[in-house]
């Protein structure tokens, strides 16, 4: 196929692992399970162990005091990127799946042995089992919010199903199956016309839609760095002031100890107080560099390429007999099927042509169950990605449907 608009992106030459890529004849077509990272975050991992690491916090010594100012730095990078009114509000995870698991296991006690719990059909794995077990636990109802066929939370419904019952609702900012934004403005004041503690997801969504935290007004915001150009390893939980003071401590170690004896302990409140042991330092400070990367970046620039991509990858899949496209997507992602053909073998044949693609239910099984699929191909897409990029995967995927049909 051919484009009226060959896109080039300016940012590719950032990212070494793409000119790999080139190198190889490797496609890369997977950016919403994780990122390639820019030099700005591979020379800042390399400096901080050439030139030395330590811990942080506790130690005197110049190093460890550089160290610790530069982790904390981060902190307040982080607060400012998502607009919240303070660094104490942050607090650094391992991930998304374990700010939702702190989350789930910190307001145990808070919650109330009676009312509900509500997600929406589309979540995926992290958002979903967390809530599933924590209502188990407590004897709360989970309730599953129904999405339209543009695959967007019908909130028309969600407006009878979240009541005065309701203790709290988790979503998702970006569906990772449809590449849909969700309507988690309205959600979250659903939530609040209840009483009811809000949780926004922001794994998919963050990296290609700047969000403030303070505007959305929600109790509680995650999202992972290796989702946006970071390293693995490193999470953020956000939460209002006085939403962290509900969370109990849940895991328990060094420096989050206010005073111990043999018999009891006290804890800091957060954010110290749910970090217990040594953070993933370098992963931290990489999540700095990724930060100051995207800032010194045009967003609306980034924007606006990212949704001439998104064009391009609907309008060559829909030129082509027997493909179906779930949901209408926004932007980054899109996933389909073919008919008559599985997704497992369309995925093999464009991993034999070096064609980075996920395929399967990419940790939704109830959502795709409720689609009555037994998986899809997906397609994320990066300001790194271009035109070429799309050519090389649609000359792969007729091939690979010449070859199944």
């Amino acid at each position: 196929m051919s484009y009226k608009t060959l896109l080039e992106s300016p940012w590719r030459f950032d990212f070494p692992a793409l000119c790999n890529f080139s190198n190889d004849k490797l496609t890369w077509l997977d950016s919403a399970a994780t990122t390639q990272k820019p030099n700005m975050v591979i020379d800042c991992i390399t400096q901080y162990y050439q030139q030395g690491c330590a811990n942080i916090h506790r130690a005197q010594y110049p190093l460890a005091t550089k160290i610790t100012r530069g982790f904390e730095n981060v902190r307040q990078k982080v607060a400012d990127f998502l607009h919240a009114q303070s660094s104490d509000q942050l607090i650094f995870t391992r991930s998304t799946t374990e700010s939702i698991n702190l989350l789930a296991y910190g307001l145990e006690s808070y919650l109330p042995n009676t009312g509900n719990i509500v997600i929406s059909a589309l979540e995926h794995h992290a958002n979903l089992l967390p809530w599933q077990q924590l209502a188990k636990r407590k004897g709360l109802k989970l309730i599953v919010l129904p999405f339209t066929q543009e695959g967007i939370i019908d909130l028309e419904i969600a407006e009878t199903l979240i009541t005065n019952q309701t203790r709290l609702v988790a979503i998702s900012q970006m569906s990772n199956v449809f590449g849909t934004l969700q309507p988690i403005k309205q959600i979250i004041e659903l939530a609040k016309k209840f009483n009811a503690l809000s949780v926004i997801d922001g794994a998919q969504g963050i990296v290609h839609h700047p969000t403030n935290v303070t505007q959305l007004n929600c109790d509680f915001y995650v999202f992972s760095g290796h989702k946006l150009f970071a390293p693995e390893g490193v999470g953020i939980l956000y939460g209002k002031a006085g939403s962290l003071t509900k969370l109990n401590h849940w895991q328990f170690g060094g420096e989050m100890v206010q005073s111990a004896d043999y018999e009891t302990a006290q804890f800091y409140p957060a954010p110290l107080g749910f970090e217990a042991g040594t953070s993933a330092i370098g992963a931290v400070l990489g999540l700095g560099a990724a930060i100051d990367y995207l800032n010194a970046q045009n967003r609306t620039d980034i924007t606006a390429h990212e949704q001439a991509l998104i064009h391009q990858l609907l309008t060559g899949l829909l030129q082509r007999k027997s493909i179906h496209v779930l949901g209408n997507p926004h932007s980054s992602l899109v996933s389909f099927y073919i008919e008559g053909m599985h997704p497992s073998d369309i995925s093999h044949l464009l991993a034999e042509q070096n064609i980075a693609i996920r395929a399967g239910q990419h940790c939704c099984m109830p959502l795709y169950q409720t689609l009555g699929l037994n998986g899809a191909i997906r397609v994320s897409l990066a300001l790194y990605n271009n035109s070429a990029d799309l050519q090389c995967f649609f000359d792969a995927l007729d091939k690979a449907i010449e070859l199944l049909t």
